[in-house]
């Protein structure tokens, strides 16, 4: 007799103890991800009350393809026009919520007696929150039709990104105990072509094909391509250099813009969900509670950092981008989790052997904890809001409430798009020439001086080359655009612009501070807080020097000239794409959300004049999508109809009870569903003398919700009679209709 292999056996025990747990925590009314970490600690060594997993290697892997589905079904949802929406906003706050939590991090380390090396890579695995887990937790919640989801899922996708340089940064600092700028510059970059690469495919290529093949495409064909393309893109992706979850989140993305997106979802949906369950579960069997006991305090201490600085800095910087303090407050709890990053980077320690042995269980501790909470910390985000607003000086009120204003109103927004549109593109040019220099000299240049004149006297020689080179460049990175016609319209006609303006110019700086810092550690052993330092005075010189103004201004002539052909073609896509309706209207809280109507829908075959939305719920109805058609601004007397993608305007509040009526179905079923007394059968009757039925023709009988399908008699057999076919004595009539019809017919 065969035996049942181990990969089986532990996948059944997995999926039964997930299914009972969840269950009851659905029916405790908690969040189902809590329920299937309770699986993952009962499934795991640990505990012994029921059977354990045999093989966790084996486990591990299925969990691995559930991060990279679970991915893919978030570059479904969140594709690359929805980035570009919250760019802005995600940028700000990634670049805040990362060098925040890297300094807590660092400090904490150092505070509880951690080596200098092991502290630097906490600080890099606090600041990484789970895409994962957040997205799983609000399509759980139903929040993924709210304003902060958006956001906050922005943020997420940034910080992934800052994940994949800040590996490669921590890979040299364990190796060479400093930082080496050029190999930071190299993965930017390699990182940069990666994604505008495959944009740029999926803008053309992707949904060009699917439309073609699309009439020999059922939904198993559509599946198994979707899935194989998400596989593929995580195999580019894994051989580039980068993580399998951005590579999933990619191709989702990519397909995110095709004609087959809403059946993609569909179709994906219950794979996504199994691999997802398993990768939760496993989170829950990394939970080791003797060590967890060890380490109690280190553990707690981390926690509370991990929960106060993400809610800290994750509302700060949402906040500094412009967004009104509900969203910000909302977005900053949302991230209060370690996410999968910090096991990377945690193993890259281990592995380089530069980090305490007892790191990593630590942090895996603090990332299931933190986890377990994330539901929790989501729900007390508007409770915590409240709170605030009550407590908050009304003079500290009218500033934010005016600083938030001041980027969105109507009389603002087409400036607003034009500076950002501009300084998108001069950043964008200028970094790519400065890039190309220094690249070109630590190819080429720097080999041949260092040969000649070896040691300081060769480095600060080619230091100075550099500098000549580029900062005219770096100047104009700071301050092209910042004298424009947009930009002082926007600093006069309201304060409350100064502050994001503010922003803008900072992040530009940060740009150029980072990149002199990384000539500046190359070509001297320096620590990173002196190359820090003596970055940001290099780039206050060229701040404020006017040759190098004279010699920027003089080079943009002929520099821009060359790039004439070029220039306003690159960004404009993205920058078309990126407005919404949300962003043009005077009311802060308005936003654009999608909705797909279910096939039992109550709002099944109703006009949108009968089903009284605007009435009701105080939405408006922008767009229906049915197939590859799209009804924009439609009329009260069109109909709506299974599956069709509704897009409407509104609040949280307003978007989340229409989501709820939309849920509600025509017929509650109780019990098993459907009763047995109205299942469909083929059945027949006879009819006898005396029957109320002889003489009448089948029109006449008018026997609903039923068809006849055939009658027999003595001398032949009709199949499929006419309608004016008379009944006759001894007729036998096959019928096909309910079970309790054809009973009644047979009763009487």
């Amino acid at each position: 007799m065969s035996e049942v292999a181990p990969l089986i056996s532990d996948l059944a025990i997995i999926l039964i103890i997930a299914g009972i747990v969840t269950v009851i925590f659905k029916w405790l009314k908690q969040p189902v991800i809590l329920g299937y970490i309770v699986a993952g600690i009962m499934a795991g060594p640990s505990v012994s009350l029921v059977p354990t997993v045999s093989d966790p290697a084996n486990i591990k892997i299925w969990a691995d393809i559930g991060v990279i589905f679970l991915l893919f079904a978030m570059g479904l949802d969140f594709s690359f026009k929805k980035l570009i929406n919250v760019g802005i906003t995600a940028i700000v706050a990634t670049v805040t919520i990362v060098c925040g939590m890297m300094f807590i991090g660092y400090t904490a380390g150092n505070a509880m007696g951690f080596s200098h090396m092991s502290s630097i890579f906490l600080g890099g695995m606090l600041s990484m929150s789970s895409t994962a887990i957040v997205f799983k937790a609000f399509n759980d919640m139903g929040l993924l039709q709210q304003k902060f989801t958006g956001i906050v899922l922005g943020i997420l996708v940034f910080e992934d990104l800052v994940a994949v340089v800040m590996m490669v940064v921590l890979s040299t600092l364990a190796v060479g105990k400093h930082f080496e700028g050029k190999e930071m510059l190299e993965s930017i970059l390699k990182l940069a072509a990666f994604l505008i690469f495959w944009s740029a495919l999926g803008i053309y290529l992707i949904p060009t094909l699917l439309k073609k093949i699309r009439r020999f495409t059922s939904n198993e064909i559509l599946l198994i391509t979707s899935l194989g393309l998400c596989l593929g893109m995580v195999m580019i992706a894994t051989k580039a250099g980068f993580s399998a979850a951005l590579g999933a989140f990619v191709m989702g993305s990519l397909l995110a813009e095709t004609v087959e997106a809403e059946k993609i979802v569909h179709i994906v949906q219950p794979v996504k969900d199994l691999f997802a369950s398993i990768f939760f579960v496993s989170v829950g069997m990394m939970i080791d509670p003797a060590m967890m006991w060890e380490y109690a305090v280190p553990i707690f201490i981390l926690t509370l950092l991990v929960l106060s600085g993400q809610v800290l800095f994750g509302s700060f910087g949402v906040l500094l981008s412009g967004q009104p303090l509900k969203i910000a407050i909302q977005s900053g709890f949302s991230l209060t989790q370690v996410g999968e990053f910090a096991f990377i980077i945690a193993s890259l320690g281990v592995s380089l052997n530069v980090t305490d042995k007892y790191l990593y269980p630590v942090i895996v501790a603090v990332s299931v904890i933190t986890t377990f909470l994330t539901p929790y910390m989501i729900r007390l985000s508007e409770p915590a809001y409240r709170f605030i607003d009550i407590h908050m000086p009304e003079s500290l009120k009218d500033y934010l409430v005016h600083y938030t204003s001041g980027a969105m109103t109507v009389k603002h927004q087409g400036t607003w798009h034009k500076l950002i549109r501009s300084m998108l593109v001069s950043v964008t040019l200028y970094l790519v020439v400065c890039v190309f220099f220094i690249t070109l000299y630590f190819s080429y240049v720097h080999p041949l001086i260092r040969k000649s004149l070896p040691g300081m006297e060769g480095n600060l020689l080619g230091f100075i080359i550099i500098f000549l080179v580029i900062s005219p460049f770096l100047w104009a990175i700071i301050m092209k655009r910042n004298n424009s016609t947009e930009f002082r319209k926007l600093w006069t006609d309201n304060k409350f612009n100064r502050g994001p303006l503010v922003s803008i110019v900072l992040v530009k700086i940060l740009i150029c501070t980072i990149i002199m810092m990384s000539i500046i550690t190359h070509l001297f052993n320096v620590a990173l807080g002196a190359g820090l330092v003596v970055s940001s005075i290099i780039i206050a010189v060229i701040y404020f020097s006017k040759r190098i103004k004279k010699r920027s201004l003089t080079i943009e002539r002929q520099f821009m000239a060359n790039f004439q052909g070029t220039d306003g073609n690159g960004l404009s896509t993205e920058s078309d794409t990126g407005s919404t309706l949300g962003s043009n209207i005077p009311f802060k809280e308005l936003h654009l959300a999608d909705f797909t109507v279910s096939p039992d829908s109550i709002y099944v075959g109703r006009t949108l004049k009968e089903s009284s939305l605007r009435t009701l719920f105080q939405i408006n109805v922008i767009s229906i999508t049915r197939g590859e058609k799209r009804l924009d601004i439609p009329q009260g007397e069109e109909h709506l109809y299974p599956y069709d993608k509704v897009t409407v305007v509104g609040t949280d509040r307003q978007l989340e009870s229409f989501r709820t009526s939309m849920e509600q179905k025509k017929v509650e079923r109780n019990g098993n569903g459907t009763s047995s007394q109205d299942e469909m059968e083929i059945g027949q009757f006879p009819v006898e003398g005396g029957s109320p039925l002889i003489g009448k023709t089948i029109r006449e009988a008018d026997i609903s919700d039923s068809i006849i399908i055939g009658i027999e008699r003595s001398t032949v057999n009709i199949m499929n009679p006419d309608p004016d076919t008379i009944f006759k004595e001894n007729d036998t009539v096959w019928i096909v209709g309910k079970r309790k019809i054809i009973k009644g017919l047979n009763k009487d």
